[in-house]
């Protein structure tokens, strides 16, 4: 089993840095064999260049609107359109950003390139301010950053590998 985590986010903009911070966080641990950590801030398109080299499972870590209280961590599957559905001008539109700042949009391009992992998760958190511009995030999303961490620890030991030091070979 090989699983790609990648934070996703803007550090220059408040509690969007989320998913960032939590790959930060996490790569202070001892990673499991089978497993890579990576940040891509907004750069989407470098989390699909990533998953050309294939791995069985993706999880993204990003500020997420989900309509609750500040710091609420959620685990959820994307909803990912299928591009090839689309029309000519919907393709355009969609793809058009080669940043690919949202998860949304890279999975969908993954998606498209048929090299997204069948097994693809989003650890969220709900931000109090995702577009105020500065480096500081707000008590709630930063008191998220270990309980995401322990999400995504959860996720890879039920894919089968042991995240936790003293189970790590």
């Amino acid at each position: 089993m090989e699983v790609l985590i990648a934070g996703m986010g803007n550090v220059l903009r408040s509690d969007d840095a989320f998913g960032v911070k939590v790959a930060e966080r996490l790569l202070t641990d001892r990673i499991p064999r089978g497993v890579r950590v990576i940040e891509v801030g907004i750069g989407g398109i470098h989390l699909v260049q990533e998953l050309l080299e294939p791995v069985e499972a993706l999880v993204i870590l990003d500020a997420v609107e989900v309509e609750r209280p500040p710091g609420t961590v959620v685990v959820m599957s994307p909803e990912i359109l299928d591009v090839k559905a689309m029309s000519l001008m919907e393709r355009h539109d969609q793809l058009a950003d080669m940043h690919y700042a949202v998860p949304e949009r890279a999975l969908m391009l993954a998606r498209a390139l048929e090299i997204l992992p069948r097994i693809t998760w989003i650890v969220g958190c709900q931000p109090a301010d995702a577009s105020s511009w500065g480096e500081e995030m707000s008590p709630e999303v930063r008191q998220a950053i270990e309980p995401a961490a322990d999400e995504v620890r959860r996720i890879v030991d039920e894919l089968g590998i042991a995240w936790f030091e003293d189970e790590v070979s």
